[in-house]
């Protein structure tokens, strides 16, 4: 193993049903970081078991909550996993090959995305669900934004790509894609309003059409049958629920 240090940092949510099958592959690191968000479960104990460092705390958004965990990592490099994605080994030995001499700046990783047992590769974008994020950086080369919802990124430096995928479990099933659709575009509201510009019901209207046919043409939902249309119904929804929340509904 190089002398770079390597931190894997999660920051998690009552998350004692999955934590675990996340942070076991992620012995590879040479420090653990697990960001504890009022937590009621059992993850602190969890996390203690796989020898993780907790830092506990409460934050109302989600960038200060992440900024959080970055600088409470002390590696040269800190590599970022949510609770309900896993690591496979290739890709832990990539970023270890990667980031060993590698210059400051970010690797994006690419992401293998399922609903339930199904993998969807195609269409996801628009504010609904990512293929490929920055989460392989180095110190000081990352920061969060202050919105709830889909916050922000200052990036600096090098821009690169690793090949191996990470595993995401983004939805259980389709009442899942509709709660998760639900529980984005409130919190989306809230910054709208904070804001002070929640924009046009006009406007957001055409952005539903105009995010419905990217995802599902030209990102190729198509090829994924119903959950592709699925995909694209609901990037194309997430603006204008957002703006009628955000216009309509008092906090």
């Amino acid at each position: 193993m190089s002398g770079v240090r390597l931190s894997a940092l999660v920051v998690a949510h009552n998350e004692e049903v999955q934590l675990a099958d996340c942070l076991r592959p992620l012995a590879f690191a040479d420090e653990t970081v697990v960001v504890l968000d009022r937590c009621g479960d059992g993850s602190r104990a969890i996390a203690e078991r796989f020898g993780a460092r907790v830092v506990e705390g409460a934050w109302e958004i989600e960038g200060p909550r992440r900024n959080a965990g970055i600088e409470a990592c002390t590696g040269d490099w800190i590599f970022e996993v949510d609770a309900d994605e896993r690591v496979p080994a290739a890709l832990a030995d990539e970023i270890r090959a990667a980031i060993d001499g590698a210059a400051p700046g970010y690797f994006l990783v690419p992401f293998d995305n399922y609903i339930g047992d199904r993998l969807v590769r195609h269409g996801w974008g628009a504010s609904w669900g990512v293929n490929s994020a920055p989460r392989l950086f180095s110190r000081g080369a990352k920061r969060w934004g202050d919105q709830r919802i889909h916050p922000a990124l200052t990036l600096r430096g090098e821009r690169r790509r690793l090949r191996h995928r990470m595993v995401h479990f983004v939805d259980r099933d389709i009442s899942d894609m509709i709660a998760r659709l639900d529980r984005y575009s409130t919190a989306r509201a809230r910054d709208l309003r904070e804001a002070g510009d929640i924009g046009g019901l006009a406007g957001n209207v055409r952005r539903l059409f105009s995010r419905f046919w990217k995802c599902y043409v030209g990102r190729r939902g198509y090829r994924e049958g119903g959950y592709g249309f699925l995909i694209a119904l609901f990037a194309g929804l997430y603006p204008v629920l957002s703006h009628l929340k955000a216009r309509l509904e008092n906090e």
